[in-house]
């Protein structure tokens, strides 16, 4: 799957390194929820043991390659709802890779694969406030701004809003 530059694929034990890279950038765990170091070991353990099923985990990891390999990031979907037809959306693009339209062209793709495959009907996203690239992102490409939460995540001794947005992806099943 892709559009011009890059692919989506699921993890391999080759991404470990990568992986193991994001997971334990200490600048990613705010919008990641994440407070602890991951090891090698339980990330390898993640990737042998995940079986891939969104439909039993009700989340599903994708990798953002050039190619088949080369990862420049990681796309996720997850609270897979397919009574309701919806999924959040999480992205991650490695510092180096940032601002190169990788983003963009992955949820391009992960919406494509969301309605034809997936038949999601809507998906969402919660970005930081004082995350303006990525809001301007979403927004760019369609998604509505629902609501804010208000001091929904507290980040470095002080309470932030988190922005709710949403987009209609308009399939036919």
């Amino acid at each position: 799957m892709g559009i011009n530059k890059i692919n989506l694929r699921a993890l391999e034990l080759d991404d470990l390194e990568f992986l193991f890279e994001i997971e334990n950038n200490r600048k990613l765990w705010n919008v990641s929820y994440t407070i602890l170091p991951f090891s090698r070991y339980y990330l390898e353990k993640y990737i042998k043991e995940s079986n891939h099923d969104i439909f039993t985990e009700k989340q599903f990891r994708f990798v953002i390659s050039m190619g088949n390999k080369n990862p420049v990031g990681l796309i996720d979907l997850f609270d897979f709802d397919p009574l309701n037809h919806r999924a959040g959306v999480g992205i991650a693009i490695d510092g180096v890779h940032r601002r190169k339209g990788y983003a963009f062209e992955s949820i391009k793709l992960i919406e494509d694969i969301s309605k034809k495959d997936l038949q999601i009907h809507q998906l969402y996203v919660n970005v930081g406030i004082e995350n303006k690239i990525s809001l301007d992102l979403f927004k760019k490409l369609g998604y509505v701004e629902i609501g804010i939460k208000k001091d929904w995540n507290y980040i470095d001794g002080q309470y932030r809003d988190e922005v709710f947005l949403q987009k209609i992806l308009n399939n036919e099943f």
